[in-house]
């Protein structure tokens, strides 16, 4: 049994033991970093600061070297190996964040599959980052965008899969993990679906990295995309990992320094798959302290463990919310299917207001739209608004406590005590 009373890992953390008044329970937009984390990109900085791959001299090589090995790190965190184990550094793209990776892949690869009539399939739960790129690439392609609807608890049917990939379908997008609903969707079976169509999966895996081990092998995808800054890492880095030989036939987004192999006045040879990709200076302490967070996660804490505390985490969440009957969860009823999220709605109360109330005690949660209108429209959810409650490992039942005393605040601001 978990005791989630007991907190080991906070004190790792110096915004959250710095301020113990809070509960922030906003994981899923961004996680906070471990001292580790901070720790490394200023090390960078003191100790190898220099342009990668553009010089010969020492600190420059070693700036190169810290750089590859964390590529070679995420390629071994989401099972991107050989049949030997060896990891396939070279198909782990650096960018920005998830939303650059999936942009990337919406604008160089589907140009590369897509011609009129054909289809791209993406569920009705997906972030704007998900759904906006493929709009676009479905125009300029004159590609029909088709959407595949959940159950009300987000659950995707083999019927709605069935009904919704078929001969026209080129492309799957679909998020491993909704940010709103919390659901994890079954991507092996989206995978076999559009691959036995001759079409390609791509996963957004923004909201499954911070909490379970991804295997891109395992679960059949062509593409993979998230971010560092949810998976306890810097603001500013993203991955997009894909099939080398997908990589290699598509054309880059951004040219410019470090892309190209060689240059005349009139044309331009691209460099190798993933320079090809990774135009101008890259953020090398970011991506740095990004490894830092990943073997934070993995190692010190551990995937088993992160699972088993946020487990239990929101199981207590959920039971506790279960006592306040003014409050409307917003997906599965079950908490074991809840995998770091709980969306909900205080009756009567606009979201906007239940966070700002909720700020007053030092809970922090997120309240809008969180970029899915579309899912929230579906689900006739009014305001086209939610709040959202999302937990990590480093929280705890007194993080969980002081949110739901708080609601109470909020009910008894706008109803009075009674």
């Amino acid at each position: 049994m978990i005791d989630i009373a007991s907190n080991p890992y906070k004190a790792d953390f110096p915004l959250l033991a710095a301020k113990p008044e809070i509960a922030f329970l906003d994981s899923g937009a961004t996680a906070q970093r471990p001292a580790c984390v901070l720790d490394a990109q200023r090390t960078f900085y003191e100790t190898m600061n220099a342009n990668p791959l553009r010089g010969l001299y020492s600190l420059s090589v070693e700036a190169t070297e810290a750089i590859e090995r964390v590529r070679a790190q995420i390629a071994r965190l989401i099972g991107a190996v050989d049949d030997r184990g060896r990891a396939l550094a070279r198909d782990v793209v650096f960018t920005r964040n998830a939303s650059e990776s999936l942009n990337i892949l919406a604008k160089c690869f589907a140009p590369c599959v897509l011609e009129p009539g054909d289809e791209v399939a993406i569920t009705i739960m997906e972030h704007h980052s998900n759904l906006i790129p493929w709009q676009q690439a479905c125009r300029a392609a004159g590609a029909t965008l088709v959407y595949l609807y959940p159950e009300t608890d987000g659950t995707l049917t083999d019927e709605e899969i069935a009904a919704k990939i078929g001969p026209r379908t080129k492309i799957v997008s679909a998020a491993h993990v909704s940010n709103v609903l919390g659901v994890e969707n079954p991507i092996r079976k989206l995978a076999d679906a559009v691959h036995a169509q001759g079409g390609y999966l791509v996963t957004d895996a923004a909201q499954s990295v911070p909490h379970m081990a991804v295997d891109v092998r395992a679960l059949g995808v062509d593409f993979l995309a998230f971010s560092g800054h949810k998976a306890l890492g810097p603001m500013g880095i993203g991955v997009l990992w894909g099939r080398h030989e997908l990589l290699e036939m598509m054309p880059p987004m951004l040219t410019g320094g470090e892309m190209i192999d060689s240059v005349t006045e009139q044309d331009a040879v691209w460099a190798p798959v993933p320079e090809k990709f990774e135009a101008g200076t890259q953020d090398a302490a970011g991506i740095f302290a990004t490894g830092a967070a990943l073997t934070y996660l993995t190692e010190t804490v551990g995937y088993d463990a992160v699972r088993e505390r946020e487990e239990a985490l929101i199981a207590y969440a959920m039971e506790r919310l279960a006592t306040l009957p003014y409050v409307q969860i917003i997906g599965p009823a079950e908490a074991s299917r809840h995998h770091g999220v709980i969306s909900f709605n205080v009756e009567g109360i606009h979201p906007h207001d239940v966070a700002s109330i909720l700020d007053m005690s030092g809970v922090c949660v997120r309240a809008g739209h969180h970029c899915a209108q579309p899912l929230l429209t579906w689900l006739r959810v009014e305001n086209l608004a939610c709040c959202r409650a999302s937990l990590a490992f480093y929280n705890d039942a007194s993080d969980i406590d002081r949110f739901i005393d708080a609601l109470g605040s909020v009910w008894s601001t706008f109803h009075g005590d009674n």
